[in-house]
């Protein structure tokens, strides 16, 4: 069975959800303390929302140098799968594992409420079961969330196709469609083999139906689907 570790840092708050999504994707989820420093053969590995450290300093800018972090980056450039979500996210861009920077959302205010993301790249360790074009609705919630980079950068990420979620407006709603400023509306970014994928929206938080959506459950069948198509799993 695929094993997922879910690294729980100081301030973590999605781990339990995180774990439960991977369990009904088909996966056996393993919280992995951030005090680690092996993954503890897991195949892959998930960097969850919350509040690591507090956000002090900067969302994330504590949370790389964990000594968890140390075997999430030897896996990473090893082409293993590591998934960041909106903490997470933060997370990897701090480490330079993923390019760009999270700052504070343009109205300078918590966000907490569904957004309208179009999946862009479906060739990742995480988006393989939707397809390109679909349009998910599907909660926020931070405050660092803008995504910026420099020209050269942005240009980098939409020349080579490594956007891989967009916030995008949807016919009849009446919301911003971009909610905290993301450059070229954002949403999610991976890396050039598509195996480090970080993006802001929870998918966890809407992965099964009786929550009133499961649009996030394909995020999790993904990843599981193809760590055992490619041979990853044990």
């Amino acid at each position: 069975m695929t094993r997922v570790a879910v690294v729980r840092f100081p301030g973590s708050n999605c781990e339990t959800e995180t774990l439960t999504a991977i369990e009904r994707a088909g996966g056996e989820g393993l919280l992995l303390d951030y005090r680690e420093t092996t993954l503890q053969g897991a195949d892959a590995v998930i960097l969850p929302g919350g509040f690591s450290y507090g956000d002090y300093l900067r969302s994330g800018a504590i949370a790389r140098f964990s000594p968890v972090m140390q075997a999430v980056r030897a896996h990473a450039e090893a082409g293993g799968a590591v998934i960041g979500i909106c903490n997470g996210f933060q997370v990897l861009c701090e480490a330079h594992l993923l390019p760009g920077a999270l700052l504070r959302n343009a109205g300078q205010r918590f966000l907490s409420r569904p957004v309208d993301v179009r999946i862009e790249r479906r060739d990742t360790v995480c988006t393989a079961d939707y397809a390109e074009g679909d349009v998910l609705r599907i909660p926020v919630a931070h405050g660092e969330g803008r995504f910026a980079a420099d020209e050269a950068t942005l240009a980098m990420l939409e020349g080579e196709g490594r956007v891989v979620m967009r916030y995008v407006s949807v016919p009849g709603t009446d919301v911003a469609h971009n909610p905290n400023g993301s450059a070229n509306d954002i949403a999610g970014i991976c890396n050039a083999a598509g195996t480090v994928v970080g993006f802001m929206p929870h998918p966890e938080r809407l992965a099964e139906a009786s929550l009133g959506s499961a649009a996030g459950h394909r995020v999790f069948t993904s990843l599981i689907s193809r760590l055992t198509r490619t041979g990853v799993a044990a």
